[in-house]
């Protein structure tokens, strides 16, 4: 740092570097909430900011002194007086007038004593100047307040962005040029007095994160001794920075919790009466599901940030361990258990600062009493009402455990998420028939019990993938169960439903990853599109200019490939017209890919049996002439360009509407369709090559009738993915044939088509009977009847010549 000005003979330190320094302070703008006395938060944060700077300098002072540099320590108590303290005088004497004239007093005489007197009556001068920084900081911010940890760790935070500035300005600790050493030590006293700090409000967080947060600031320490690269210094300040914002909800005031936690020490009470008292194990039972489900449930996202693992712990004990006990009516186990939840509770509660032993059980309130709370209890609603969206939105971004990628599951996590589903499809069904015939309060259980009972299983491995997808699930089921209690339209529900459904998917997806047969069917299918389409474009466009040159109409070749150029153009156009006319629609995702599936499947039973009619090398040859031959009787350019045109565009509208059809039912696979189709057209350009340089000719009975089981195969993929969407959202009744039909991992199900239901079995049994006699006609009745009439046509020209002769 650049010296000052002062008694003695020193360059001036620059102003602005210390506006810098200061402008945290006096623009911080406090998250935690307001005091309930006159003064803000953030007056309160600027305050105690500076009380904590100057401190520091006093301290700085008193180390530069015992190591007999004065030039130091009169820098350290220039910098009290004539930098820090006119930053916030002002805002000082407003709070503590007295306070703020005595410091001042003691201030502006330090810098000279520092020079010219004695060092024991510096070092007293010193100390009454740490005791009055003490004393008025426990007067304007009492550890009682509400919002002192949030203060404290707002503190903190300005203070490591001071140590962070200074190690820069410091040139990163270079202190062989004396300019550079004061900001070195500042950078160093900073983090001292930040690490003394933290220790004042430590016990707020949890065990591991306190760990971390300790084990940063030792980091911190030790890397500022070393003087690294200044990313380093930053990296650390970050982290710890993060950690104390992480912990935002551990320092509010939160009246809901004290509720919550009320409302659960209440009920716990409540089903030791009832298993003791009369064995009233149903009662029991409800009191249970709605400590977890109408209460717990809002203590996850405060509690997931400052100790993950109490939050896993007390969920598994409420939501199975004491529900399955209560079910079996195991009286004992169960007393035992609630003690264990009982004390599991109270260390979650004191860690967001609710006393859980001071909460009194009022018997005729459903919220329990605090003996000494400083803001008021309100009865709960939620307890027999609705659920508060709003309150369970909190829990966005708060995850802090491990993170896995997409099906990073076990094989037994994975099976039991398949079966957890199946249950909620069945349980969905029912509640929807329930709820059209008026019984509110069973549809209401049904709903309840498919969260509860089978999709919180689902959360356990798909939290960790994805965890703000797992808390949106969690919300869908809140908004579920409030519609049904408000008794809202059947329509409503319906559609929730069908959200519900279409999440239900996206979960097995995340837990149970691609696989690999999935992903491979994707690739084959979608190679298989474009291999067919484009063929059939290739073999006509390749006869078309074949027979040009036979004919010596060489000139018209340009033409045919303008119009393969347009085609080309229109299809890729096509693409994003059927994309934009998708999305400004509105429909569901569901109704899309149904309308996309069905029409699918239309266009590939045409086009299956048209390539059928055409398996005859003869046949197909005399067609291509037929066009051919129209076209060149009539000598007009367009006649070419047009017939080109429609042969490629036609395929290529066809593509669009299978690709289309193709990329909603390949989810999570679409860099395999996207492979399958360079493939395929790379294959294609290799037959043309051979087709046009080689002279080579290709199977076509071969390439059409495999072409035709393709199209078959994928039909009757697309009828079975159809017909499910149309049962998603509501248009075609659903019966599980689960046991029955194979129940196959959703990748699979959907490039198969294959859903354990009746509806679903039946149309793809339909479409294969349809596809199987259509073949059965064509190939082998039809071709039979041909050679028998030409073989009686024979056999009559005989006779005729028999009888001539």
């Amino acid at each position: 740092m650049k010296i000052f000005y002062g008694i003695v003979n020193k360059k001036k330190i620059p102003l602005c570097m210390w506006i810098v320094f200061l402008a945290p302070s006096l623009l911080f703008n406090s998250t935690y909430g307001a005091q309930n006395i006159g003064i803000s938060s953030n007056d309160l944060v600027l305050v105690t900011v500076n009380l904590q700077r100057i401190l520091e300098q006093m301290n700085l002072v008193q180390a530069s002194l015992s190591k007999g540099d004065s030039t130091s320590a009169f820098e350290h108590a220039y910098i009290s007086h004539s930098i820090i303290f006119p930053s916030f005088k002002d805002k000082l004497r407003e709070i503590d007038k007295n306070s703020s004239e005595r410091l001042e007093s003691l201030l502006i005489d330090l810098p000279i004593m520092v020079k010219s007197t004695p060092s024991s009556e510096t070092e007293s001068k010193i100390a009454q100047i740490v005791d009055l920084l003490n004393t008025t900081t426990s007067n304007i911010l009492s550890p009682n307040n509400l919002d002192h940890n949030s203060i404290i760790a707002s503190t903190i935070m300005v203070l490591l962005n001071d140590s962070s500035k200074f190690y820069h300005t410091s040139n990163f600790g270079n202190t062989k040029d004396p300019n550079n050493k004061i900001d070195y030590e500042n950078a160093i006293g900073m983090v001292d007095i930040s690490h003394k700090l933290y220790k004042n409000i430590s016990n707020s967080f949890g065990d591991s994160k306190k760990r971390e947060i300790e084990s940063f600031f030792g980091d911190l320490k030790d890397s500022l001794s070393q003087k690294p690269d200044p990313q380093r210094i930053f990296k650390l300040i970050t982290a710890i920075q993060t950690k104390l914002n992480e912990n935002e909800s551990n320092f509010q005031s939160n009246d809901s919790l004290t509720i919550y936690f009320g409302n659960i020490k209440n009920l716990l009470s409540k089903i030791s009466g009832a298993i003791k008292s009369n064995s009233d194990y149903s009662s029991a039972e409800k009191y249970a599901t709605a400590a977890y489900l109408d209460n717990f449930e809002y203590l996850e996202p405060p509690l997931e940030k400052v100790d993950p693992n109490l939050k896993n712990s007390l969920e598994l004990m409420m939501r199975e361990e004491l529900r399955e006990l209560i079910k079996n009516k195991q009286q004992s186990e169960t007393v035992v258990l609630l003690t264990s939840i009982t004390n599991n509770l109270s260390k979650a509660a004191n860690l967001l600062n609710v006393n859980y032993e001071n909460l009194i059980v009022n018997e005729n309130s459903q919220s329990p009493v605090p003996t000494q709370s400083p803001v008021p209890i309100i009865e709960n609603t939620q307890l027999n009402n609705l659920s508060d969206i709003k309150e369970l939105s909190k829990g966005f971004g708060t995850y802090s455990g491990i993170k896995k990628g997409l099906g990073e599951s076990t094989d037994s996590e994975k099976m039991g998420v398949r079966t957890d589903i199946d249950n909620i499809r069945i349980k969905l069904v029912d509640l929807l028939q329930q709820y059209k015939d008026g019984k509110y309060d069973k549809a209401f259980a049904t709903s309840r019990s498919a969260y509860l009972d089978s999709y919180e299983g689902i959360e356990i491995p798909l939290r960790p993938i994805n965890p703000d997808f797992t808390l949106d699930m969690e919300i869908k089921f809140a908004e579920l169960r409030n519609m049904i209690q408000q008794h809202q339209q059947y329509a409503k529900i319906e559609a929730k439903v069908v959200e519900i459904r279409s999440g239900l998917d996206e979960s097995e997806r995340l837990v149970t990853g691609t696989g690999v047969i999935a992903p491979t069917l994707a690739f084959s299918t979608s190679f298989s599109i474009i291999f067919r389409e484009g063929l059939e474009s290739a073999l006509i466009i390749g006869a078309i200019l074949t027979y040009l040159e036979a004919s010596r109409n060489a000139q018209y070749k340009k033409h045919v490939y303008i119009g393969i150029l347009i085609s080309i153009i229109a299809s890729i156009i096509t693409w994003f017209v059927a994309r934009f006319v998708i999305d400004i629609t509105g429909a569901s995702k569901e109704l899309i890919e149904a309308i996309a599936g069905i029409s699918a499947v239309v266009v590939l039973f045409w086009v299956s049996f048209w390539i059928l009619n055409k398996v005859e090398t003869k046949k197909w040859i005399e067609f291509v002439k037929a066009k051919v031959w129209q076209a060149t009787t009539t000598g007009s350019v367009m006649v070419f360009a047009m017939l080109s045109f429609f042969t490629v565009y036609r395929e290529g509208f066809e593509t669009v509407l299978f690709y289309q059809a193709m990329f909603a039912f390949a989810e999570n696979m679409e860099s395999f369709v996207l492979l399958g189709l360079v493939i395929g057209l790379a294959v294609i350009i290799s037959i043309v090559f051979v087709i046009r340089k080689l002279g080579k000719k290709l199977p076509l009975r071969v390439l059409f009738g495999l072409t035709m089981g393709i199209g078959a195969y994928m039909s009757i993929a697309f009828i079975g993915n159809a017909v499910r969407e149309f049962q998603e959202i509501g248009y075609i009744s659903t019966t599980h044939l689960f046991g029955i039909i194979p129940r196959l991992e959703i990748n699979l199900a959907t490039m198969t088509g294959i859903h354990p239901t009746l509806e679903t079995t039946v149309a793809q049994i339909i479409l294969l009977s349809i596809y199987s006699v259509g073949a059965l006609y064509i190939l082998i009745i039809q071709p039979r009847r041909k050679k028998l009439a030409q073989s009686s046509r024979k056999s009559m020209a005989h006779l005729k010549d028999g009888e001539k002769h």
